[in-house]
């Protein structure tokens, strides 16, 4: 099977050079200063049409703004106004991440809000059912949440999960013991997505270890000078 790379876009400055390099999917976003938020409708538009043309999948990031991923009810309105959006303009999913603030001060998945924001991409509305990926806020969970909740998020219809298999800051072929465990964990129920430090240069050796055929990044395929 073909690896698949998703290339991890701001804005469409890229977009047709990924795809030229051989991106087969894009996670589209503005602002990845700030780890991505959600793009403009203008954006979404063009990067729909161009993917359309040339044989590749948009996935639009719903995040309203950086920082934290526990949401107030006004931002989860706004997540579930610009799924809806996006879903008009044909992108093939969205990308999203819901934490709650646990009273020990660490965090765990907020399953309510990621319901509601599945059933508006997956339920009655315009085009087809989106596919959905949980991000990088997957990361913020302790391990054993972790295992526990691949379980919860293929159940409320989540197709991926984006992670390092740790923190950011190291490399992700550290985390190759931990991301091997989830990805056993999902059992081909839904996909563990690794993503975070993968290259163009190792992408085959990350999928390889971690028996996975697909891979994220912003440097995953090799843009030309």
């Amino acid at each position: 099977m073909d690896l698949i790379r998703e290339f991890c876009a701001e804005n469409m400055t890229l977009v047709p050079a990924a795809i030229a390099a051989g991106a087969q999917r894009v996670e589209l976003c503005d602002n990845l200063a700030v780890g991505g938020t959600t793009p403009s409708y203008g954006v979404i538009k063009a990067a729909v049409a161009f993917a359309r043309e040339n044989d590749a999948q948009v996935m639009a990031m719903m995040r309203p703004r950086g920082g934290g991923f526990v949401y107030s009810e006004a931002e989860a309105s706004i997540m579930l106004d610009d799924i809806r959006c996006a879903r008009g303009l044909g992108v093939s999913g969205v990308v999203l991440g819901c934490l709650r603030a646990g009273d020990d001060g660490r965090p765990s998945l907020d399953a309510e809000l990621t319901k509601r924001l599945v059933d508006a991409a997956k339920g009655p509305g315009p085009n087809a059912p989106l596919l959905v990926t949980f991000h990088m806020a997957f990361d913020e969970l302790d391990d054993a949440s972790q295992l526990k909740d691949i379980e919860l998020l293929a159940s409320l219809g989540v197709e991926r999960i984006l992670t390092h298999g740790g923190p950011l800051a190291e490399p992700i072929l550290d985390h190759i013991p931990h991301l091997r465990e989830l990805v056993h964990r999902a059992g081909g129920r839904i996909i563990i997505l690794p993503g975070g430090g993968i290259t163009w240069q190792n992408a085959e050796q990350v999928a390889s270890l971690l028996g996975v055929h697909e891979v994220h990044g912003t440097k995953v395929v090799r843009l030309a000078p």
